[in-house]
């Protein structure tokens, strides 16, 4: 056993100490912490360490709400207060950009808050008949582990849902199909008289009538609607006959968006907005310019680019999604502001950018967690004189950062934190470029 003292945490949320000249990451320890800890890895140039013993406690450090953290991978941070997290995660992303991208914003941005429980509004849980724990597991899977956590409760799951995990996994324990659901997911949408929670079970096996009796009575007790899926995304059915199209809201800009259960939306609503709120402020449009939405989804972006007067085109590989963004901007009464296509944006070329969106004045890309490498290079030498770009993670984003300085000639003018998934090491960000 050694001491050794913490100087950083790490993309894992793990903390950084250096012993002989090595980096030594030790989960669940803190900066500015004195720890004991036991090496299990040793490697040339890198070691990891487990955590005996606390010795000097950082400021930063707080006793976890949630039962089962340490073991259920779904959090790796609510040891440590909250706003340390966020500060933490600032300054993973102006590592990450200096590191990676050789680049630096020329303003830090405040970072987004909101909501640090009971916020997701999607999850995917797991589920596993393990008779040797006492039959079905309902939750997230151990950390560093395929095993499913048993959890009685999850504090970051809206309160409602985290009551009814018990009396969810005793009821899918009486299902003839209990080691045929492998998994659940929930999608949280808004309605008249409070919040409304879809439940789709993947199933893999058909369901018998006692089956279907059990899941009706839980959706009576709980207003859950529930849904099958028995093979891919576009198998998802309702289990009886009913409206499965959830939607929620973006009051600053007047807008709603409907969605299916199994869309991509973001995990917080609060943040959502407040994301959105921040983005639209920063990339500015304005009536006469031609906007471009990359990876639009059902239209987060686009449709509140549109309200403020932009001519737009929205972007995005999955032709359900853009089939979806088209309904919603006619319920929004912006289809003559909007335009859609179904473009693979990992796989893009200038030509084919210049066929697909036209000439812009501005962009918006929110990707998913491989970037946008093929779509910044493909940008056209002129125009776009003004990109945000928001990102789920920093590495990607300071790859992509690096093109865009160093060959496309752009400004990193700011860069910020959204703390989208609090108690976790994700860190969500959003970066203004200009010409």
């Amino acid at each position: 056993m050694q001491s050794v003292v913490i100087t950083a945490l790490d993309q894992e949320a793990r903390g950084v100490a250096r012993l002989n000249g090595k980096a030594v990451f030790v989960e669940g320890a803190l900066v500015g912490e004195r720890v004991a800890i036991e090496i299990y890895r040793d490697k040339p140039s890198y070691a990891l360490a487990r955590l005996v013993e606390v010795e000097a406690r950082s400021p930063s450090r707080v006793e976890p709400r949630c039962p089962h953290f340490g073991v259920c991978g779904g959090c790796s941070l609510q040891h440590m207060e909250p706003a340390a997290q966020v500060a933490v995660k600032q300054r993973v992303l102006e590592d990450t950009l200096w590191h990676i991208g050789r680049v630096r914003p020329g303003q830090l941005m405040a970072p987004i808050h909101g909501p640090v429980w009971a916020y997701r509004q999607r999850a995917r849980l797991s589920v596993r008949d393990v008779p040797k724990k006492g039959g079905v597991l309902v939750g997230f899977h151990e950390r560093k582990s395929s095993f499913v956590a048993e959890l009685a409760s999850c504090a970051v799951l809206p309160e409602r849902i985290s009551a009814a995990l018990l009396e969810l996994r005793a009821l899918i324990a009486r299902l003839s199909v209990r080691t045929r659901l492998p998994q659940i997911e929930l999608a949280v949408g808004e309605g008249s008289d409070g919040p409304v929670d879809a439940l789709v079970l993947r199933i893999l096996a058909p369901l018998t009538a006692d089956d279907e009796r059990e899941l009706a009575g839980l959706a009576g007790r709980h207003r859950f609607r529930i849904l099958l899926q028995p093979e891919g995304p576009g198998s998802v059915r309702p289990l009886h006959p009913s409206e499965c199209r959830l939607h929620y809201t973006l009051p600053d800009f007047d807008v709603r968006l409907e969605f299916g259960p199994t869309d991509f939306t973001q995990v917080n609503a609060a943040m959502n907005r407040a994301l959105v709120r921040r983005a639209i402020s920063l990339l500015d449009p304005v009536s006469g310019e031609r906007v471009a939405d990359f990876y639009c989804g059902v239209g987060n972006f686009t449709l509140p680019i549109a309200r403020c007067g932009a001519e737009v085109v929205g972007i995005e590989g999955n032709p359900a999604l853009v089939r979806q963004a088209q309904s919603n901007a006619a319920g929004n009464g912006l289809a003559g502001r909007v335009r859609f296509a179904a473009a693979d944006l990992s796989a893009v070329t200038a030509a084919s950018l210049a066929a697909t969106a036209g000439s812009l004045d501005k962009a918006l890309l929110d990707p998913p967690r491989e970037g946008a490498i093929a779509l910044v290079k493909a940008l056209p030498p002129q125009g776009v004189a003004r990109l945000l770009y928001v990102s789920c993670n920093p590495a990607t984003l300071a790859r992509d950062a690096a093109v865009l300085v160093h060959q496309h000639g752009y400004a990193l003018r700011a860069a910020g934190v959204a703390n989208m998934f609090p108690h976790t090491a994700h860190v969500e960000s959003v970066a203004l470029f200009e010409r």
